[in-house]
């Protein structure tokens, strides 16, 4: 991974990374071994209960009452498998519906919707966003690569980060 000089960025613009915090590897580096490893990972939309005043009618009964949609699970990964990889094999093994787009400008993939929730149905500052071990990375989760013991979490944000603890986001630290 090349970093600009000045900035600290990389190639796709991507903030530099808090020390401690891993840096993100590019999908077409990743090598995937058949080492297995387990991770905890869980997908939630909770705080759309607060928010049921700004979702479509038509839209209310895909939220779950308790706001979870997969509830804290421990999945198998291998090495060398992100974030995404995970989530959108979990998600097909339990059913439940994901769309997501690739990003060149980012080399990366979004996540438009889970259980058919999409960005933007709580407002236009909603969507989904995702934590590793209580950290918000500042890249896509195809670029994340996972570790043994790592806990994802996918959460529906209605406020651009600010309500799921992802200040960085709206560039606070």
């Amino acid at each position: 991974m090349v970093f600009d000089k000045e900035t600290g960025k990389d190639r796709y613009l991507t903030d530099p990374v808090p020390e401690g915090k891993p840096i993100p590897v590019e999908p077409q580096d990743a090598v995937i071994t058949d080492t297995a490893h387990t991770c905890i990972l869980s997908v939630r939309c909770d705080t759309i209960l607060n928010n049921m005043k700004y979702l479509d009618k038509e839209k209310v009964e895909l939220v779950p009452k308790d706001g979870v949609i997969f509830p804290a699970t421990e999945v198998t990964f291998y090495e060398g498998e992100s974030v995404f990889n995970i989530l959108r094999r979990e998600m097909k093994k339990a059913g439940i519906h994901m769309e997501f787009v690739n990003t060149p400008m980012y080399n990366s993939v979004y996540i438009e919707g889970i259980n058919n929730l999409y960005e933007f149905d709580v407002g236009e500052l909603s969507g989904w966003m995702y934590k590793v071990n209580g950290w918000f990375p500042n890249y896509g989760a195809s670029r994340y690569q996972l570790k043994a013991g790592d806990v994802v979490e996918w959460v529906y944000t209605c406020n651009l980060g600010r309500d799921v603890g992802g200040y960085y986001a709206m560039g606070e630290e």
